[in-house]
């Protein structure tokens, strides 16, 4: 084996000794967002269903801190029916780039009214008649129908401001685990992992096999 390949860069071997995971994400999120071609905020959500199958597709991150991830989506949907269900998730950033990955398991809690109100109002208008006009996850005749649908609303709200609607809101994934993982050569990998009993406890770190 050519140990010479398992040696680490100083950035490399940084993020296994950070102690504070909202931080170390932030980095490696601005990484990303400098060497992703498409979409560096994109994460896969998996939820399950009341018999508890799992479910898992792609959104947007539209926003962190110190508290967890938040992303906006419609509540009648699949996902939000779902996570409305259990009130828990888990979210994967896959950055290929990088060869880094992170996965994120928690809690989730509503966004206030406040907050999705100051989003919707930053999405293009065009965006905002479509959360109006998408029946989401539910069936669809075919695409007439949802054409049907968004000129409706569009002339709805032809003038003046485009309100959220009640069922289009954010959830915030308060998170219990946080692991991050790096390539290495040989798939000895760098993998580790933050854990904590409750969002309100301090976390705790461990180093993981690959």
């Amino acid at each position: 084996m050519d140990l010479e390949r398992l040696k680490v860069t100083t950035a490399q071997q940084g993020f296994t000794e950070r102690d504070d995971p909202f931080a170390l994400f932030g980095e490696w999120l601005a990484d990303a967002e400098k060497s992703e071609p498409n979409d560096p905020n994109a994460m896969t959500l998996a939820t399950v269903d009341e018999e508890g199958l799992p479910n898992a597709r792609m959104v947007l991150l539209k926003g962190y801190d110190a508290k967890g991830f938040v992303f906006y989506t419609n509540y009648e949907s699949q996902k939000g029916q779902e996570i409305l269900g259990t009130m828990k998730a888990a979210l994967v950033f896959h950055w290929k780039s990088l060869r880094r990955q992170v996965r994120v398991r928690g809690l989730v809690e509503k966004v206030s009214a406040a907050e999705a109100d100051d989003y919707f109002a930053s999405r293009p208008r065009d965006s905002r008649i479509g959360a109006w006009a998408s029946a989401q996850s539910r069936p669809l005749q075919g695409r007439f129908e949802l054409e049907t649908q968004v000129a409706m609303y569009a002339a709805k709200y032809a003038i003046g401001n485009v309100p959220r609607p009640p069922h289009w809101s954010g959830f915030r994934i308060l998170p219990v685990a946080i692991e991050f993982w790096h390539d290495r050569p040989f798939r000895l990998h760098d993998r580790v992992v933050f854990r904590r009993a409750s969002p309100q406890d301090a976390w705790n770190k461990a180093r993981l096999y690959p």
